[in-house]
């Protein structure tokens, strides 16, 4: 819009200058040494502007081949990146759908002259894995790792991979130069929790939870269940070691955990085991009092024998409390089974078969009425056991 503008400008100067021009053309004399020039002030303007134009045409041409030579120099180069581009391209669309033979291939051509050769090797690798080609998967690694900015991503994708790939220890060996900690990157810390899970190595991922829990690697849901999965696991290996091991993991839970019944069940079946049986069967009481629980029964049932008469009354007291409850019912019932009372094993078991049809309540059940005579009866409830099957 300006350029127009100013065009328009001089086009009416023009107009309005000619008139004079034409009337009074000027004159202009030039000397260069012996060489005399006359002509008129016109004359001599559109000679300079041919001059002027010329002179632009010379320069264009002058830098026009100045970069034909230069192109034709370097164009093998240009080519080789050219393609380059082609090969990353297709190797990318062989990995969307997952042509693995065509994405390796084609993304290890692309890293020779590409401008990312780092990223082109790593898909080159990924493909390999793919293929279960593990000797060229691990060059394209190495060779990606020679570019710094990519060493902790390589690192990364081939802990992943060999993990994958059911190497254990390779994998943990590479997985403890990565560090796991605070500061650690989402995808570390990921797979720090499969790898520790697939080692089992509770004592590792129980110094990592609280790290999961502050920066919510996980939903909730899953962290609660990862939490559960671990302590179980720590109590149950302490319980088999030692009373000290045993001791030292239960105050390793918070205080908030030490009340959960799962772990209060796990901690009170390992005090048996270490000659503190009145101790756990005090606990489990005291528990069962304020809260009915499954593992709280279930460790109740494994702790108590026939000799601890007092704490079978504590339990029986609780009738009417649990008269609803299945878990109580399989308690009694297995504390009975102990005693060999197949009479009263019966009755316990039937409430709790009242309660919810179970395929192992009801075999149990026809296990005592097996031991009482009553054939016919204890082949009925197992035939209702196979309908649950």
């Amino acid at each position: 819009m300006i350029r127009a503008l100013v065009y328009l400008i001089i086009i009416l100067l023009g107009l309005c200058i000619s008139p004079f021009l034409v009337g009074s053309k000027g004159y202009l004399y030039l000397a260069i040494g012996e060489y005399q020039v006359e002509t008129s002030i016109v004359f001599a303007v559109i000679a300079l502007i041919i001059f002027y134009s010329l002179l632009q045409l010379v320069e264009f041409v002058v830098v026009w081949l100045f970069n034909l030579v230069l192109n034709s120099r370097y164009l093998p180069e240009r080519w080789r990146r050219k393609a380059a581009r082609k090969h990353t391209l297709l190797g990318a669309l062989a990995l969307a759908e997952e042509n693995w033979p065509a994405a390796e291939k084609a993304m290890a051509k692309g890293a020779e002259k590409g401008e990312l050769p780092a990223l082109n090797l790593l898909a080159a690798a990924r493909a390999a894995h793919h293929q279960n080609n593990h000797q060229a998967r691990d060059e394209y690694l190495a060779k990606a790792q020679l570019e710094p900015l990519a060493v902790k991503a390589v690192s990364t994708t081939r802990t992943r991979y060999l993990l994958q790939q059911g190497d254990l220890v390779t994998a943990r060996e590479e997985l403890d130069k990565l560090n796991p900690t605070s500061k650690s990157k989402f995808p570390v810390l990921k797979l720090a929790i499969e790898l520790y899970q697939a080692q089992q190595d509770w004592q590792a991922l129980k110094l990592l939870l609280p790290i999961i829990g502050k920066k919510h690697i996980l939903k909730k849901d899953a962290f609660n269940a990862l939490s559960l999965k671990t302590n179980i696991a720590l109590l149950t290996e302490a319980a088999k070691s030692n009373e000290q091991e045993l001791e030292k993991c239960w105050h390793w839970l918070t205080r908030a955990e030490r009340k959960q019944a799962e772990y209060i069940a796990l901690y009170a079946i390992g005090l048996s085991r270490f000659e503190r049986k009145a101790e756990a069967i005090k606990l489990l009481i005291k528990q069962v009092k304020y809260s009915a629980s499954e593992a709280i029964f279930n460790a109740l049932a494994e702790v108590i024998t026939p000799a601890d008469v007092e704490a079978k009354k504590q339990l029986l007291a609780l009738d009417s409390q649990y008269e609803n409850n299945v878990d109580y019912q399989i308690c009694i019932a297995k504390l009975y089974q102990q005693n060999h009372d197949h009479h009263q094993a019966k009755i316990w078991w039937q409430k709790a078969c009242y309660l919810k049809d179970d395929k192992d309540n009801l075999h149990a059940l026809a296990d005592a009425q097996e031991h009482l005579g009553e054939l016919s009866r204890a082949l009925q409830t197992r035939r209702n056991a196979a309908k649950l099957s």
